[in-house]
C-alpha cells in the first residue's frame, strides 16, 4: 500500500511539474481566455454543480457535521455566481509574471534585470469549502503555476465536479503544449495517502496547508518541502472605554455573526470594565444570536451567560459562541491577545490615538483593525481578488495569499565580457 501511495503521488505530481513549465510561455490573453471559459461553465453548469453539492451535503449531515462545516460546504446559486464573479476578478487584475522589480547597471557595465516569475508547482490542501479549488486553481493559471489540489473526503463529489470543469476549460482553449495536468485533483482522500507527496521537493515547491489546527501540524511536521501556513483564526477584539458607543455593536455583530464560520470570525472579545452601559451590549450581542461565555464579571451583568474556560480563549469556535473577559487597560487586553492569539487578526475599538499607536505597533499578526469589523481581512476586500489563503506565517508572505505571492524572481546579468576581479 505504501509503494501504492508513493507510485501515485509521483505520478502526479512529475505530470504537473512537466506541465508547468509550459505556462511559462504563455501570454496573459491566452490565461486570461482559459478563466474566463471557466466562469461561463461554471455558470452553464449550475444545477449540475448544486446537484454534485448535494451529494456532499446530505453525507455531511449523516455524518452529524456542525452548522459551520455546512456552511463552508454548501454550493448555491449565489455562491456559484460569486465564484465566477471571482474569476472575472482575477481575470482583470494585472499579470505579474514578466512584471520588472529593479532594473540597474552596475559600475563594471553589468546590466541586472530582476522580474517576477512562477514559483512552478504549488500543492494546496483545504478542507470543507469547495469553492477553494475554483479560486486557488484560477490564482495558480493566472500566475503561472500548476497547482497540485487536495480537498477533504466531505466535499469530494464537489470539488470532482469544480476540478473537471477547468479541465474542459484547458481543452476547448487548445494551447499548444498546455493539458490538464496544470490543475491535479487528488481524489485518494485519506490523510495518510498525503505523506508521498511532502517527500517530492524535486517536484513540488511548496506546500499551502488551510484548515484546521490538526491538518496544519500534520503537514509542517511531516513536509520536506517549504509550508506557508494558513493556519486557524483566534481573532481578537479589545473593546475601550473610549470607544465611539455608535459604532461599537454593529461592528461586533458584523464580525462574529455575518459568517461565523470564518477564520476571520470574532472569537474573543477584552472589554475594559469602564465601558458604559455594558448589561446593555451584552443584551444587543445575545439579541443578535451570539453565545456568550463570560468571565464572572460578565456572568454577573447577563444572567444567561455560560462560563468561559481558558482553553475557550484558545478556540475557534466558527460558530456563534464568543468568549468575553473584563479588563483593566489596553494593556491588560494587549497581554491577553500576545497569550491567545494564533497571529491572523486583531482589532481595536477606540477613539484614543495613543492607545491605537500602541496596539498597531505592540501587536504581532498578520492583520490590526482599528474601529471596523475583522470580516475585512479577506483578499477580495484587499482588492487582491481571491486568495489561496490568510498566511498566518512570516515568511514569504503574510495575511491574504493573493495573485503576486504566487511568484518569486529571477534575476537576468547581461555582459560584454566582465570577469570579477
Amino acid at each position: 500500500m505504501a509503494d501504492e501511495s508513493t507510485n501515485y503521488a509521483k505520478s502526479l505530481a512529475t505530470k504537473a511539474k512537466e506541465a508547468s513549465r509550459a505556462l511559462k510561455g504563455l501570454t496573459t490573453i491566452q490565461k486570461n481566455d482559459v478563466l474566463g471559459r471557466v466562469g461561463k461553465l461554471l455558470l452553464a453548469n449550475e444545477s449540475v454543480i448544486i446537484e454534485k453539492n448535494q451529494l456532499d451535503m446530505n453525507s455531511g449531515k449523516e455524518k452529524g457535521l456542525s452548522s459551520a462545516m455546512m456552511d463552508r460546504l454548501l454550493l448555491d446559486s449565489k455562491r456559484i455566481k460569486g465564484m465566477a464573479k471571482s474569476i472575472e476578478e482575477i481575470r482583470n487584475l494585472p499579470d505579474p509574471v514578466g512584471e520588472v522589480v529593479r532594473g540597474t547597471i552596475l559600475p563594471n557595465g553589468l546590466e541586472l534585470l530582476t522580474k517576477r516569475v512562477p514559483i512552478g508547482v504549488v500543492m494546496t490542501i483545504f478542507e470543507s469549502r469547495p469553492n477553494v479549488i475554483i479560486d486557488i486553481a484560477s490564482l495558480s493559471f493566472k500566475s503561472g503555476n500548476a497547482c497540485i489540489l487536495r480537498g477533504g473526503s466531505e466535499a469530494f463529489h464537489s470539488n470532482l465536479i469544480l476540478s473537471s470543469l477547468f479541465h474542459q476549460a484547458i481543452e476547448e482553449a487548445k494551447i499548444p503544449g498546455v493539458t490538464k495536468e496544470v490543475v491535479t485533483f487528488v481524489e485518494n482522500t485519506k490523510r495518510e495517502a498525503m505523506l508521498p507527496f511532502f517527500q517530492l521537493e524535486d517536484l513540488i515547491d511548496v506546500i499551502v496547508p488551510r484548515g484546521g489546527e490538526t491538518l496544519i501540524r500534520f503537514v509542517s511536521e511531516n513536509s520536506k518541502i517549504p509550508v506557508i501556513k494558513h493556519d486557524k483564526g483566534v481573532t481578537n477584539l479589545y473593546l475601550s472605554n473610549h470607544a465611539n458607543p455608535e459604532i461599537v455593536l454593529p461592528i461586533l455583530i458584523n464580525s462574529k455573526v455575518q459568517r461565523p464560520g470564518v477564520c476571520n470570525a470574532l472569537e474573543n472579545l477584552f472589554i475594559h470594565k469602564d465601558y458604559p452601559n455594558l448589561t446593555g451590549l451584552l443584551a444587543g450581542l445575545e439579541a443578535s444570536g451570539i453565545q456568550i461565555l463570560g468571565d464572572e464579571s460578565i456572568q454577573k451583568l447577563n444572567s444567561s451567560t455560560k462560563p468561559v474556560s481558558e482553553d475557550d480563549f484558545y478556540t475557534e469556535f466558527l460558530d456563534t459562541r464568543l468568549s468575553i473577559r473584563l479588563v483593566s487597560s489596553v494593556s491588560e487586553a494587549m497581554e491577553n491577545i500576545r497569550k491567545y492569539s494564533s497571529g491572523h487578526t486583531e482589532c481595536i475599538l477606540s477613539e484614543d490615538v495613543s492607545e491605537i499607536h500602541r496596539f498597531q505597533q505592540e501587536l504581532d499578526s498578520a492583520a490590526i483593525f482599528v474601529n471596523c469589523s475583522t470580516r475585512f481581512h479577506d483578499g477580495g476586500e484587499y482588492g487582491l481578488g481571491a486568495e489561496v489563503g490568510i498566511s498566518t506565517g512570516k515568511l514569504h508572505v503574510r495575511g491574504p495569499m493573493g495573485l503576486i505571492h504566487l511568484t518569486t524572481t529571477t534575476t537576468y546579468v547581461t555582459g560584454g565580457g566582465q570577469v570579477r576581479a
